[in-house]
């Protein structure tokens, strides 16, 4: 039995359509990812089924005394309670049998009364018990405490809670009313990783169905089994986000194919008649034009689309050293308050890397992205940065982008050789059309934001990139299209990301904040080799990471142990001067960004420079011929 039907769905805004002749069931333990491009309509949808919004036309029925929780994306929960006090709401026929249970303890205490209050009270403790009398308290800290809430923060009022852990304590009180559907838009927002890895474990063993917009992908592969895609039609896909890419995939194959072969038909058709229908085979060509005109009138296919979506591509022809960044003994903080917020260990990473850092909000990502960018001095140690890095640096809240300016401005900004009509040309590839170019940035969305930092990031070259969130906002197609680009990268990626599926695809290293040991823990591998480790019961282990030590090919010519050693000994020697020539040129690369008003110190800067990287291309090529 269905818990919800709808036939026919259509929502119009004025001459506007945004979606028509949806039909649509939700059976029971349903797991359902709506997905969909941004505007496609996928809230109003939600908020129909719910009985918010009213459909142009259609109908939805609803299962008769059903019980439907809805989380929408920015939940704003208002009360004068504390966080436990208001999750205490939940459970109020519960605790008003509780204070019953306790009234009938104290008649059955009183003399002469216990064998007429025990069947009464007998009764109760049993529905008390049933309906989680017991145990309601201990789900609500185990609630709490999946998504991210601390002990102190039970104890707080709810006005004093910040925007996102607002809407957290919304979800909270969702899940504790355990009703028989919930509708959750974008529920994983103002999650970190361990509260999503929480809720996707809820789910698992939740016996309620779930219809949720998301765009974490990795979420939506653990939690979901169907997918429904608002084209803004309604295409429904078996199975989880992986499936339904590939099936997606072949959907839109299986159409092209059925697409060529109709024009092939009809060029075939029009050909034949072009050339009989003045000849003796008139009758034939006749009869032909007909069938092709109504071929033509009711049956003709269009051609099958893929989503629209941004064309991005990431280049850089600029070569960085082998070693990219170095930390040494760092401590990440402010100065001002010299709080400690994470120690690291002595970190290495190396061109053609990405390592993914991890943490829950507020732990210091986006201030450990800063210190190594050199804006926020480290409380302690050092950071290097190899030679010839061009630095690119997406941050999560878009501060590089002016208010003030307009999107044709921005661009042209950073791209002064560019004319009026390329850059509406280049913006168009990050869906900005007609007099969108002429908005300024202030009035722009979270998304159109993010787009725009993208579309500025594309333009810069850079062979080293710092990303903070750069998955914040984008709708699912852009996401796919911004990892692929990354995949292809030939640069150095350090990427802070709750996007799971990104980090799986791209990290060669997951570099995780701890904020309760304050440190920065390390794992060489992918993020599901480090979730695996993790599920071993174990801590990811503190690594030193060093250069990888290569074994010669000379060692496979059946050398001595001593000849070996010595082509070892050698090798590491080689490497430790490399390392040295690259940090000489990174510092020369340093003082050349602001150059001495001196001519000659710079000439002479430069002639130091070439000097080294001769030395450098000596060096790389004996450590090529020991068989690296």
């Amino acid at each position: 039995m269905s818990l919800l039907h709808a036939t026919n769905l259509s929502k119009s805004f004025g001459p506007d359509d945004i979606f028509s002749d949806i039909s649509l069931s939700i059976p029971q333990r349903a797991r359902i990812g709506l997905v969909g491009a941004n505007g496609v309509g996928k809230t109003t949808l939600l908020r129909i089924l719910l009985g918010l919004e009213d459909a142009s036309s259609g109908k939805v029925v609803r299962a008769r005394n059903i019980r439907i929780g809805y989380l929408p994306q920015e939940a704003n929960l208002d009360s004068s309670k504390t966080l436990w006090e208001e999750c205490l709401t939940v459970f109020a026929d519960l605790i008003k049998k509780q204070h019953e249970l306790a009234d009938l303890e104290h008649q059955m205490a009183e003399p002469g009364r216990a064998d007429e209050v025990m069947p009464v009270y007998g009764k109760l403790q049993a529905e008390f018990d049933a309906l989680g009398g017991y145990t309601f308290e201990l789900t609500i800290r185990q609630t709490l405490s999946g998504l991210g809430f601390t002990r102190e923060d039970e104890r707080r009022p709810i006005s004093q809670l910040s925007g996102g852990q607002r809407t957290r304590a919304y979800l909270a009180k969702l899940l504790l009313d355990d009703p028989d559907l919930l509708l959750l838009d974008e529920p994983t927002n103002h999650l970190d990783i361990q509260a999503v890895e929480w809720l996707e474990e809820y789910f698992s063993e939740w016996k309620g169905a779930v219809l949720l917009v998301s765009h974490d992908r990795y979420f939506l592969d653990r939690v979901v089994n169907s997918i429904w895609e608002m084209t803004p039609a309604l295409e429904v896909y078996r199975g989880n986000y992986s499936a339904y890419l590939m099936q997606r995939e072949e959907r839109y194959e299986r159409a092209l194919v059925t697409y060529q072969s109709q024009q092939e038909f009809i060029a075939k058709e029009e050909e034949y008649i072009r050339r009989n229908m003045a000849g003796q085979n008139t009758r034939q060509a006749q009869g032909r034009l007909k069938r092709l005109e109504r071929l033509l009138a009711d049956a003709r296919l269009a051609p099958p689309q893929h989503t629209k979506t941004i064309r991005l591509q990431m280049q850089t022809s600029l070569r960085a050293g082998d070693l990219v960044l170095r930390t040494f003994d760092l401590k990440v903080g402010y100065q001002d308050d010299g709080q400690v917020l994470f120690e690291a260990p002595d970190l290495l990473l190396k061109r053609g890397e990405c390592a993914a850092v991890i943490g829950p909000n507020g732990a210091g990502k986006t201030t450990f992205l800063k210190t190594l960018l050199e804006v926020i001095p480290p409380l302690a140690g050092e950071v290097r940065l190899g030679a010839s890095l061009k630095i690119g640096y997406f941050a999560q809240a878009h501060e590089g982008l002016k208010p003030e300016l307009t999107l044709m401005q921005e661009i042209e900004e950073l791209a002064p050789h560019m004319l009026p009509g390329e850059i509406r040309d280049y913006l168009a590839r990050f869906l900005f059309t007609e007099d969108d170019v002429f908005k300024t940035v202030a009035v722009l969305s979270g998304g159109e934001r993010g787009r725009l930092a993208l579309a500025r990031l594309a333009l810069q070259g850079a062979n080293l990139l710092l990303l903070d969130e750069p998955t914040n906002h984008l709708d699912l197609p852009s996401q796919e299209i911004l990892q692929r680009v990354l995949a292809e990268f030939g640069g150095t990626i350090l990427l802070v990301s709750h996007d799971r599926y990104l980090i799986d695809v791209l990290a060669t290293q997951v570099w995780e904040v701890k904020p309760e040991e304050r440190r920065l823990r390390t794992f060489m591998g992918t993020y599901s080799e480090y979730r695996t480790f993790l599920q071993q019961g174990q801590a990811a282990p503190v690594r030193v990471l060093q250069p990888a030590v290569h074994q010669p090919a000379s060692a496979e010519k059946g050398l001595s142990k001593h000849q070996l050693k010595r082509l070892q000994e050698k090798q590491e020697a080689l490497e430790d001067a490399i390392t040295k020539l690259e940090w000489e040129m990174a510092d020369i690369s340093r003082q050349l960004e602001n150059p001495p008003a001196d001519p000659g110190v710079v000439q002479k800067l430069g002639q130091n420079y070439l000097k080294l990287q001769k030395k450098l291309d000596v060096l790389l090529n004996e450590w090529g011929e020991l068989g690296v």
